[in-house]
């Protein structure tokens, strides 16, 4: 990933991941190409003074300081403003290499190291140079033929403080694009799994019922086929129609899954509306299920309608495949909310609740619409089933 503002050419790269051989490059070309103008202006002028022994020391720690001065920068700063002391002491003179090596020394001092500690050091050398100036007695104790050299060390660790204010800059905005990118990315996980929980609750839904009302008047037909034939063709259309309703269903599931650029799409299907198809065809499979409303019946917000209708969906299921053919439902509309209730009188061998996934898709449904579930088996063995789901009147 780049980020925009950050993109390096390829010097800067070559240098990031080739640092020792980037500095070998540097030292070469620094000592190089005056060295080799010297040499190539001596054969022409037979007259002109040799390279002495103070010349090519210079030249030699020159090289080295630069060579060295990435692993440690600290050391090559004072080496080197030591190397320029020695020289001053020495000859009365400046090297001109050694300047430069102490401003790429200094540079790199206050690219790498923290500001305060860069400029305690930096200072310190400062003041180290011009004694050596005062003391040397080549110059006076007052003197200004240092303040050229100090200022050149100074603009270079102002460069270097700067490109290192630039590289902690880049480097954090680099981090916070790389956070950006894995929040979403991780948000985009969520929501993927988010959204597979919930197709997974629709279709158990939509499955889980018509196939209990299936496996229920299959039962009855192969019970009723030998002794009773006669009553074989309701239970088999009972199979067919709940059949159809749990392919129109499927098919109604699929659609919007396949409709997903479309925003509308994605909008629930109203539930309550469906509750009486639902209790003819409890009724039909042989659940008995005495019906309250209580309050002014009124329109819902879709979630809310459509997991209210999902729990006494699979509340009514497992009643008819646990209990005794007989449940209870109330539903009871408030101002600020829809509660449901199911009761039913478990059957012989069973808790009234059922199994598997039905329990947990009831409360993870309430869960969804803000709202709260509680299911529990009685000491005189009915099951009851309750969601309480804020919908609060516009």
């Amino acid at each position: 990933m780049i980020v925009a503002g950050t993109r390096s050419g390829p010097i800067r790269r070559f240098v990031t991941a080739h640092p020792f051989a980037a500095d070998l490059l540097f030292a070469v070309v620094l000592v190089g190409v005056p060295l080799a103008g010297y040499l190539a202006g001596s054969m022409r002028d037979e007259a002109r003074e040799p390279l002495t022994v103070s010349l090519v020391t210079g030249l030699v720690i020159t090289f080295v300081a630069v060579l060295l001065r990435s692993r440690w920068p600290r050391a090559v700063l004072v080496a080197v403003t030591a190397a320029m002391i020695w020289y001053t002491v020495l000859t009365g003179a400046r090297h001109p290499l050694l300047i430069v090596a102490v401003g790429v020394a200094a540079y790199t001092v206050a690219l790498h190291t923290p500001r305060r500690a860069a400029l305690t050091l930096v200072a310190g050398c400062g003041v180290a140079l011009y004694l050596g100036d005062a003391l040397s007695g080549h110059f006076s104790l007052i003197t200004g033929v240092t303040v050229p050299v100090l200022t050149f060390l100074a603009m270079a660790t102002a460069f270097g403080d700067a490109a290192r204010n630039r590289r902690a800059y880049l480097a954090e905005v680099e981090e916070r694009a790389r956070r950006a990118e894995q929040t979403r990315e991780e948000e985009a996980r969520r929501r993927v799994i988010q959204e597979r929980l919930r197709i997974a609750r629709e279709l158990h839904d939509v499955v889980a019922h018509h196939i209990a009302v299936i496996n229920v008047q299959a039962a009855a037909a192969s019970h009723l086929v030998d002794r009773r034939p006669d009553q074989v063709k309701p239970a088999l259309d009972h199979i067919r129609q709940a059949g159809d309703n749990v392919l129109k269903e499927l098919g109604s599931v699929v659609g919007v899954l396949r409709q997903s650029d479309d925003p509308d799409s994605i909008e629930p299907t109203r539930g309550l509306a469906r509750l009486p198809q639902l209790l003819e065809a409890m009724a039909a499979a042989g659940l008995r299920v005495a019906v309250t409303f209580s309050g002014h019946e009124r329109e819902l917000p879709a979630v809310v309608d459509l997991a209210a209708f999902r729990i006494v969906q699979e509340a009514l299921t497992n009643a008819h495949k646990h209990g005794d053919g007989e449940a209870t439902l109330t539903v009871t509309y408030t101002a600020e909310a829809v509660s449901v209730e199911i009761v039913n009188t478990a059957g012989t061998g069973h808790d009234g609740g059922g199994s598997g996934y039905g329990i947990v898709g009831m409360r993870e449904r309430a869960a969804a619409a803000d709202g709260t579930f509680h299911a529990s088996a009685q000491p005189d063995g009915r099951f009851t089933v309750r969601a309480h789901l804020p919908a609060p009147t516009p």
